[in-house]
């Protein structure tokens, strides 16, 4: 069966919340955990998980807009950190923009 573009869906929700588990799986920090990036770092992270975890209680109760919410800002974080230069994404430029 193909997936609307057009619709939210728990298929699309899980494919995300999947893509964002690998992303946030495959980066490795560049910087001290003591340092002041690093202590930022684990901030960010600290938020794309929650927001993660925010996605899964969504879909749980059938709310998927906001699932499909959180979970994009949960890999945003992700992303940034990458971005930012105090995450590695290893090159992948499936999961990351990449700097």
């Amino acid at each position: 069966m193909s997936e609307s573009l057009d619709h939210i869906t728990l298929e699309r929700v899980e494919k995300y919340l999947d893509i964002t588990k690998r992303a946030r799986n495959k980066a490795t920090s560049l910087v001290p955990s003591s340092s002041d990036e690093g202590q930022k770092l684990a901030i960010m992270l600290r938020m794309a998980d929650d927001y993660a975890s925010d996605a899964q209680h969504f879909a749980a109760q059938g709310d998927l807009v906001r699932a499909f919410g959180a979970i994009n800002y949960a890999h945003a974080w992700i992303d940034a950190g990458v971005k930012i230069g105090w995450l590695d994404g290893h090159g992948d430029d499936v999961l990351f923009t990449l700097p």
